[in-house]
């Protein structure tokens, strides 16, 4: 780490004072600047936001405006439309009407089998097209229709919009005012509803039967460009004809350019189907486009002619994102680029065709004034900049001059306090404080002072708790100890090295293990991996250690976790070593002297076995007649009485042979004539084998059985294995005997700090305080004496017994209602070697 310059303290004052005063009010000064340029530009840019806003708002509503003017226009013609329609079914249902001579007269004949007018007469023009044969024309219909003439004369005449009336059938019969010389203009083939002013009428096109817009085409009637607003003419569901009113693109132009944009803005016309309908001269430069002027009536006649790709929207790529305003929202603006140029698009739907009113303005006519005023703010800013920075250099050098007098002031009182600071390291508590008229620098010095004089308590003080803990560390038994998970070692404190002969205090967890006894250190590896995967923060154990001279000194091992990772992983432990040897001790003789008890019931056991052994031959000799008697009857029908009295017998002498079995084993184990052979035993094969075993009888009562061992477990207990599997077969019994139906039953092992425990754990209807208070006592049944349940009600005192002559202990818990639990706790053991597999057994006998 580089050293920090050094400098006088004057100096380093100036500084500090430069750094923490005149830097920061220069950063003041540049924040204030920024802000005020940003909060101007703020508020310049939310005028001017504003204002252009509301320009954007003007051109917008103006939209909306022009928009409702040209839709109140085409609904005039609409309603021009209705009428025109409802005119034309009066007309066909006017059979009787008779057309003047002057109707007749002016219709004639072609060649080609067309029917027409060839005069004008004040009248519509009227032809048949030969599409339908001569023999099927309805010349009478077609004059009858002569009665919309008047009609058609006024609509044209009243509506400057309209220029031209007429009425289409399904037989290709058209009448349209004014009148113009049809023979020469329409083919005479012509099939009429093949035409968008026809079929857009039509049921499959317009199923309402209301008065429907055509788009632009070109008229074959030689108008030219031009829409149309046509109406079907029903007669019941019978489609006879369409009426229709054209408008050509030269009016609705005419129509546009009256209408008022701002800022010398255009407007235009767009279908539904995004296609320029109506583009002014002002805005063919920005589309790059030509109202189309020319045209050929000859494709038109024969054919429907729309207008070309290039007035459709859809096609240019610089108009997606209007169109997808568009068909967000029915109203609104939009920036685009046309012709090299920002321009602003307003529009507004109109609700009669579904058509869009668009106005275009450039946005440097809308945005002129607005550009304007935010430059006139601009130079604003740059004035009131100028003189908050002469303010500030004034402010600056008086504070230069201020600065100076200061560190004067404070240079001589903070080398006083330095010098008291520097007595206090030299152990003088009581140094002298210097003079100020610094009220924080006197209670600085004071403060020292007072440092002094705690110091010097606290120094008092240590040396006595020192003096203390070092008496009590020398008297005690205790010894420290602290293990370090990711070295995997283990610091003992002094008093345990010269205790038990080692030669340093750090060592791996391995050699410590060396000491340990053989019998304890597999269960001391299950009680250490059980501590460190469980999560608990202390950690307790017994075992056997080997001092200097090789003799086992019984340990109790307490800890705590003071270090944890990331994960929950104990990384440091800490503890200390007890001596418990002489505690263990005591136990033992405890246990010896139970013992030494229990030979008061040893006469007790000499009579019950002589009387067993008096028992047994009278009872072979009933269980082997009974029998006899029993399979003579199965043969004699008429002996059936005879065969169950002794089926009884032999029932009842089986289970008094087993009852004398139990109490010889009983009597052999409290007179300790039993010969036991301890060795070590793999508690997870012992568990699986008895599991095996019961496993037939848990089967037939359709009750489950749960292992809980590991198969791997490698943990041994030091017991016979023959009266362990006794004990734990016993324990399955009762807990097979006295469970529910379809009850639970489970048996594991459990390690504990000075034992290994075995448990069976049932589902039963448990046992009630006083039931339990009679366990472990001979030929108690609990109140069941009576019932099915075989049973001598000595098993319990067997295992008890057992549990005894190979140095464990039984216990028990149990609630009435969900179940017992019963466990035999013995003594660890190390894993077996040959040397073990072939001692001689070792016989237990009475001291």
């Amino acid at each position: 780490m580089p050293r920090a310059p050094r400098y006088p303290i004057r100096q380093w004052i100036w500084r500090v004072f430069v750094q923490s005063a005149l830097i920061p009010l220069i950063l003041v000064e540049s924040v204030l600047i920024t802000v005020y340029l940003l909060s101007n530009a703020s508020i310049r840019d939310a005028q001017i936001e504003h204002l252009q806003q509301s320009a954007l708002d003007d051109l917008s509503a103006a939209a909306v405006r022009e928009g409702q003017v040209i839709n109140a226009r085409l609904r005039s013609v609409e309603m021009q439309v209705q009428i025109f329609r409802d005119a034309a079914l009066n007309a066909l249902d006017n059979l009787g009407f008779q057309p003047d001579a002057l109707e007749r007269q002016r219709h004639a004949l072609t060649d080609s089998g067309v029917f027409y007018s060839r005069s004008d007469d004040g009248r519509a023009a009227s032809f048949y097209a030969n599409s339908t044969p001569l023999a099927q024309q309805d010349h009478g219909k077609a004059l009858r229709l002569a009665q919309l003439d008047p009609l058609m004369r006024s609509i044209q005449a009243a509506n400057p919009r309209v220029a031209a009336a007429y009425f289409n059938t399904w037989d290709s019969y058209n009448r349209i005012y004014p009148f113009f010389a049809t023979p020469e203009q329409y083919p005479h083939d012509m099939v009429i509803p093949d035409y968008n002013f026809y079929y857009l009428a039509d049921a499959k096109h317009n199923p309402e039967r209301k008065v429907a817009w055509t788009e632009v085409y070109l008229d074959p009637a030689g108008m030219g460009w031009m829409l149309s607003a046509v109406a079907p003419v029903y007669r019941g569901d019978f489609l006879e004809g369409v009426v229709g009113l054209d408008i050509t693109i030269g009016q609705m132009l005419g129509e546009i350019g009256e209408l008022d944009v701002p800022w010398q803005g255009y407007a235009m016309l767009v279908s539904r189907d995004h296609n320029i309908m109506a583009l002014p001269n002002a805005g063919e430069a920005d589309f790059g486009l030509r109202e189309l002027t020319e045209y050929s009536y000859a494709e038109a006649v024969r054919r429907e002619v729309l207008k070309p790709e290039d007035f459709n929207l859809a096609k240019r790529a610089d108009m997606q994102p209007l169109l997808k305003a568009m068909a967000a929202r029915q109203g609104g603006v939009q920036e685009v680029l046309l012709d090299g140029r920002k321009q602003l698009i307003a529009w507004s739907e109109i609700p009669q065709t579904g058509w869009q009113l668009v106005l275009v303005v450039d946005e440097a006519d809308i945005f002129s004034e607005t550009n304007r005023l935010a430059e006139r703010y601009l130079h604003i800013g740059y004035l009131l900049i100028i003189g908050l920075a002469l303010f500030y250099l004034l402010f600056f050098a008086f504070m230069w001059l201020r600065s100076r007098r200061l560190s004067g002031e404070l240079v001589q009182p903070i080398d006083g306090i330095v010098r008291m600071m520097g007595e206090l390291g030299q152990g003088n508590y009581q140094p002298k404080a210097p003079n100020s008229q610094i009220n924080e620098l006197l209670s600085m010095a004071a403060a020292v002072r007072h440092t002094g004089e705690q110091l010097q308590a606290s120094e008092v003080q240590r040396m006595e708790a020192q003096r203390i803990l070092q008496l009590v560390l020398e008297n005690t038994t205790e010894n420290l100890w602290q293990v370090e998970a990711e070295s995997m070692s283990i610091t003992l404190s002094e008093r345990f090295l010269k205790r038990f002969g080692l030669s340093h205090s750090n060592m791996s967890i391995s050699e410590y293990n060396q000491r340990v006894h053989p019998n304890d250190l597999e269960r001391i590896r299950h009680l250490r991996e059980l501590f460190s995967s469980s999560g608990d923060d202390r950690f307790e154990a017994e075992y056997r250690y080997a001092d200097a001279h090789g003799e086992y000194v019984w340990l109790l091992s307490r800890g705590k976790v003071l270090e944890r990772d990331s994960h929950g992983r104990a990384m440091c432990v800490a503890g200390t070593h007890v001596d418990i040897t002489r505690l263990k001790h005591v136990q033992e003789d405890l246990r010896r002297a139970s013992l030494d008890a229990q030979a008061a019931s040893q006469a007790k056991s000499r009579f019950l076995s002589s009387m067993s052994h008096e028992l047994r031959t009278p009872l072979n000799a009933i269980f082997g007649f009974a029998q006899l008697i029993e399979l003579e009857a199965q043969d004699k029908p008429e002996a059936k009485q005879e065969a169950d009295y002794a089926r009884e017998i032999v029932n009842a002498s089986r289970h008094l042979t087993s009852l004398v079995d139990d109490i010889l084993d009983l009597s052999s184990i409290e007179s300790r004539h039993q010969q036991l052979k301890l060795q070590p035993v793999e508690v997870g094969a012992l568990l699986r084998g008895c599991a095996e075993l019961v496993l037939p009888d848990v089967q037939q009562r359709q009750l489950q059985l749960q292992v809980l061992a590991q198969a791997d477990a490698g943990l041994y207990v030091q017991a016979d294995i023959r009266r362990v599997r006794q004990v734990l077969l016993n324990l399955l019994s009762n807990a097979i005997k006295y469970n529910r139906q379809q009850g639970l039953i489970w048996m594991g092992y459990e390690v504990r700090s000075d034992c290994v425990r075995l448990w069976v754990e049932d589902s039963g209807v448990g046992l009630s305080a006083e039931q339990q208070a009679s366990l472990f006592q001979p030929f108690q049944r609990l109140g069941r004496e009576n019932s099915s349940i075989p049973g001598t009600g000595i098993g319990l005192v067997l295992c008890l017994e057992l549990a005894t002559l190979m140095a464990g202990e039984m216990g028990f818990s149990s609630s009435v209602d969900i179940g017992s639990r019963f466990w035999i706790d013995l003594p660890g053991a190390a894993a077996p070697t040959e040397q073990d597999a072939v001692s001689e057994d070792i016989s237990v006998q009475p001291k």
